[in-house]
């Protein structure tokens, strides 16, 4: 406690006025924006990070059911009733994907064309991601397609009105050189709905009616994947495992984040990347507690003579001092603190910070903050304090002085 009293008497002691005080508050000032601008960090790459995952969730299920081998499988090999009975299992559909030509007015554009279920709409809620028309993809026998705004730009599609697109698949188990045109299937539906994310789902998918994807295709009966919603809270290992029991060893079952395991992983490589980048700004930025702590021992030379002849040992009198830097960086720190939570929080809840570009996604800066970056970017800054105080403290007060 005696090294901590004399620590705040240097810092705070209306008696202790000098240039060394005025340097001191310098250096809270310059380790509490790096400690802000960390959290600020952190908190603006997780919200862009959950804004990815909510824009790939409108397409990657919960859980994905596979083929081992092959592409397609026959809808019969899975027992969906048995799936639905297992505890957390929402809502599941059967899908076909498959890439096709598309053509309007002259233009032409290729795209992945997902056949889906009547169930799709339990699984995914599209509702809220169509800007134009409806998700529906079939009313009775009429078929009809959803496509990405950027893919109805590509096409030259203004009005759904007139928005019949011609799709082309290639024929399965026949070519032939002297009429090219036999060896396509090709279809012709009217666009019924436009639906609004990011720039490479809209123009990468284009969803149809399953029905009308095996035709197209030429997998009567057939499928590639079956996708499953898991209920809110349920426990999305436990699921897993039972639904890959239920479905056998010929099929592979992954959740969302296996389904692009390589691009989360470039994610957190790169988040913990801007984290040590920051980091070492702060080193930096430490320094100036160096300098704080070494000019107030030359000042204070005359009192560390009055400890020792007190009984003061050297372990004391460097107590006293590495106390001083450890509380200009713990000011320093809490007043970072509450800058970078501060600022996190209030973009995170009220948007005030525009992107200043026209996008479709969000308006502001996405922004979540997280109580494990926080406990992350304390520790090493506690690390960073320590290390610094100690050597600048063991350096200057030696065992002869």
């Amino acid at each position: 406690m005696l090294p901590q009293l004399f620590a705040r008497r240097y810092l705070f002691s209306s008696q202790s006025r000098s240039v060394v005080n005025l340097i001191a508050g310098l250096s809270v000032a310059a380790v509490a924006m790096p400690v802000a601008a960390m959290i600020i960090l952190l908190s603006v790459f997780n919200g862009f990070e959950s804004l990815v995952k909510s824009m790939y969730s409108a397409f990657d299920a919960d859980l994905t059911v596979t083929p081992r081998q092959g592409q397609t499988f026959a809808q019969e090999e899975i027992d969906s009733a048995a799936l639905r009975r297992i505890p957390g299992v929402g809502a599941l559909s059967f899908t076909l994907e498959q890439s096709a030509l598309l053509e309007h007015g002259g233009r032409q554009a290729t795209a992945t064309v997902r056949g889906v279920d009547d169930a799709y709409a339990e699984v995914f809620a599209l509702g809220d991601a169509v800007s134009a028309g409806e998700w529906r993809v079939r009313l009775g026998d009429l078929e009809r397609l959803v496509v990405g705004q950027s893919m109805a730009w590509m096409l030259g599609i203004r009005s759904l009105a007139d928005a019949d697109v011609t799709l082309y698949a290639v024929r399965r188990g026949s070519f032939s050189t002297l009429l090219p045109l036999e060896n396509y299937t090709r279809r012709t539906e009217p666009v019924g709905g436009v639906y609004t994310l990011d720039l490479d789902t809209e123009r990468t998918y284009v969803l149809s009616s399953l029905r009308l994807a095996q035709e197209l295709f030429g997998y009567p009966g057939r499928v590639s994947s079956l996708v499953v919603r898991l209920d809110p809270g349920a426990d999305a290992a436990g699921v897993r495992r039972a639904v890959a029991e239920a479905v056998g060893d010929d099929f592979r079952v992954r959740t969302r984040d296996e389904l692009r395991a390589s691009f989360y992983r470039i994610m957190t490589y790169e988040k913990w990347g801007i984290f040590f980048i920051a980091l070492l700004v702060l080193v930096i930025a430490s320094f100036s507690v160096v300098g704080a702590l070494a000019m107030l021992i030359v000042e204070k030379r005359g009192d560390i003579v009055t400890l020792r002849a007190l009984g003061a040992d050297t372990g004391l009198v460097r107590a006293v001092f590495r106390s001083e830097g450890f509380l200009i960086c713990g000011l320093g720190a809490a007043a970072g603190v509450v800058i970078g939570v501060g600022a996190s929080l209030v973009q995170q809840h009220f948007g005030l910070i525009e992107i200043p570009a026209e996008t479709f996604l969000t308006k502001s800066y996405p922004v979540e903050f997280r109580f494990a970056d926080l406990l992350a970017v304390l520790a090493a800054f506690a690390a960073v304090a320590v290390l610094l105080s100690g050597v600048t403290v063991r350096s200057m007060i030696k065992h002869n002085e």
